[in-house]
């Protein structure tokens, strides 16, 4: 379920819908395969969050970002995938970074790097989670080792 998006220039993104629903009466079981399905039909992110509902009912609040041309779809999965009666939904800018990738050799493969690139300047550099996991996997090491060697790693000035 990665989501790669080109963003190689740094740009306002004023055409986003950030879409929500409360769910009370749906078996947590389902929330993943829901997530995947608004995924595979153009959401660019989802996510839970525990809330109380009325009568103090515990629930659970999903929302998601994804392109104006996507709602109709996202919408579709909403109604036919949860058991909400209603959906909130409305328009949201969305400030994205420049990204630009590059790779960083260790001793057990290569691991790409992602830059966050703001005005000219990088801001962030990230290890790509998957490569991560899998180097994780093959080698039975723990992930979090994985990416205290990443880390050392990546060069200061990049």
């Amino acid at each position: 379920m990665s989501q790669r998006f080109p963003h190689g220039e740094e740009h306002i993104d004023q055409e986003m819908i950030k879409v929500e629903v409360n769910l009370d009466d749906m078996p947590g079981e389902w929330l993943g395969y829901v997530m995947e399905k608004l995924f595979d039909c153009g959401a660019n992110d989802v996510f839970y969050s525990s809330i109380y509902m009325k009568k103090n009912r515990p629930g659970v609040l999903l929302q998601l970002l994804c392109d104006q041309t996507k709602l109709d779809d996202i919408k579709a999965v909403l109604f036919s995938e949860t058991t909400t009666l209603g959906i909130r939904y409305f328009p949201i800018s969305v400030h994205r970074l420049a990204r630009t990738f590059y790779q960083v050799e260790t001793v057990w493969g290569n691991v790409t790097i992602k830059q966050g690139i703001h005005e000219g300047k990088v801001v962030e550099n990230a290890p790509e989670y998957e490569d991560c996991r899998v180097i994780a996997e093959q080698n039975s090491i723990p992930i979090k080792e994985v990416y205290k060697h990443v880390w050392e790693k990546i060069p200061e000035n990049k």
